[in-house]
């Protein structure tokens, strides 16, 4: 009687699991934090709003709407051209193609957010600037306290994110092959940016909507 070979068994294939990124998940636990800090701030506004209505109306009066406008605009159009740099880097962009076809990179659009960060900025110390010439300095009043205090530490935000945005450019020059750890990083610091963007939208009404 030959020997009957019995059919060969497989152990089924182990499940690879994706772990998240500590980095990014490390990024939105602290940003969390953030969100807290700012709600503090927003409590500021509102409780000057309830205790001292007169000097609200008086003060807000001040504010030149249609420019804050433009600079909200602005710095929302950088969250648009944020996101086309992740888009670049998720496709191991960093810099412009011309064959194919031509497209921008990942470091050409973050050169642009970076300028409209900065231009948003800008706006805001020119704001500061009529905002103290019409005697509204930030020692005048509690409500002038609440305004400096509110968008300045947004200003210091926006600014910290166009340092982000320097060293993730400087990183794709310095790098030999753009891979997943310089896609990570564009990830994370369009992360940080989108929500500058949304708590400046979210002071935007505050400031100067409410009335």
């Amino acid at each position: 009687m030959g020997d009957v070979t019995s059919p060969a068994t497989y152990a089924p294939a182990a499940k690879s699991i994706k772990r998240p990124d500590p980095v990014a998940v490390g990024t939105i636990v602290w940003l969390g934090s953030e969100v807290m800090f700012f709600a503090g701030l927003f409590a500021i506004y509102f409780t000057l709003r309830s205790t001292s209505p007169e000097l609200w109306a008086e003060r807000s009066a001040l504010l030149n709407v249609p420019f804050a406008l433009v600079n909200t605009i602005i710095l929302v159009l950088s969250s648009v051209t944020c996101q086309m740099g992740v888009f670049a880097a998720e496709r191991a962009q960093p810099y412009t193609t011309r064959s194919p076809k031509y497209r921008w990179g990942m470091v050409e659009w973050f050169f642009l957010t970076f300028a409209l960060g900065a231009i948003f900025v800008s706006g805001q110390v020119w704001e500061y600037a009529q905002l103290v010439a019409e005697g509204m300095p930030i020692t005048s009043d509690a409500y002038a306290s609440a305004f400096y205090l509110t968008t300045g530490f947004h200003a210091l935000h926006v600014t910290g994110g166009l340092v982000a945005f320097l060293l993730v450019i400087g990183r794709a020059y310095a790098v030999k092959n753009f891979g997943a750890k310089e896609e990570t990083t564009a990830i994370v610091v369009s992360y940080y940016w989108h929500f500058v963007d949304v708590v400046w939208i979210a002071l935007f009404a505050v400031i100067y909507f409410l009335k």
